[in-house]
């Protein structure tokens, strides 16, 4: 079922008949597509709406097909090579189902003894520069925790987030303000790292939250909120906790 698609990203990217747009993108042109795509997909899971899945999933699906073409104009590989490495890498990360291990050493293990073989020399390397910021922290700090740095309880870890409080406080410039409130966020998702919590999810739940408070406390209001005072707007704030608190 796959050659159709395949045969349409090759007549798009025709260098004689094809697609104008699509035969100038490059692999750094699509990227930020193949994101929104990979989002797209998460927000049809978390809307429950299959019909949307099934839609952004094919979305997701000629994103890795484009990018196989792109390479294999380039003369780097296949679309066939992809597929070839991922079977290649799933059979290998279980050797339980797939070959004469007894039980699986386990995902983190096996990606780890990968990375030895590839050469990667730090325990942090191979975590992509292009992850969203907190997702990104969370996964350096469980790299760094696997080698043995990490506190070893978390009165430290909330220790240090009151200390980074401080020093956002105590900041006299934007450059230092800016230090100071990167450091302050790192150890926010420390500290969501030791209760086991995902920072990444428990801020867009607090994001969404915040929105859905925001849009009560318009509705309810007759006047612009420029024009209240912050008593007023607390004021309609609460209501708006508690409308939403019964619903």
């Amino acid at each position: 079922m796959i050659d159709p698609l395949l045969a349409i990203m090759r007549r798009l990217r025709d260098p004689a008949d094809g697609c104008d747009w699509d035969k100038v993108q490059t692999f750094k042109t699509i990227a930020p597509y193949t994101i929104e795509e990979a989002y797209e997909v998460a927000d049809a899971i978390n809307r429950d709406d299959m019909d949307a899945l099934q839609d952004e999933l094919g979305d997701l699906l000629l994103q890795v097909v484009f990018h196989s073409q792109i390479a294999s104009d380039q003369g780097q590989f296949a679309f066939q090579d992809v597929v070839q490495a991922i079977c290649d890498k799933m059979t290998r990360r279980h050797p339980h189902i797939f070959g004469d291990a007894a039980d699986s050493p386990g995902w983190e293990q096996l990606k780890a003894d990968e990375r030895e073989q590839t050469g990667q020399e730090s325990a942090l390397d191979g975590v992509a520069l292009s992850l969203p910021a907190l997702l990104r922290a969370q996964k350096i700090q469980k790299r760094a925790s696997r080698v043995g740095f990490d506190w070893p309880d978390i009165a430290p870890v909330r220790d240090k987030l009151l200390e980074e409080l401080d020093e956002v406080a105590a900041a006299t410039s934007e450059a230092e303000i800016h230090e100071e409130i990167g450091d302050l966020l790192f150890a926010a998702v420390n500290l969501a790292r030791h209760h086991k919590v995902d920072a990444e999810r428990a801020l867009a739940d607090a994001t969404e939250k915040f929105s859905k408070r925001f849009r009560v406390v318009e509705s309810n209001i007759s006047k612009n909120m420029e024009d209240m005072s912050i008593d007023e707007l607390e004021r309609e704030w609460q209501k708006a906790k508690a409308r939403l608190a019964k619903d």
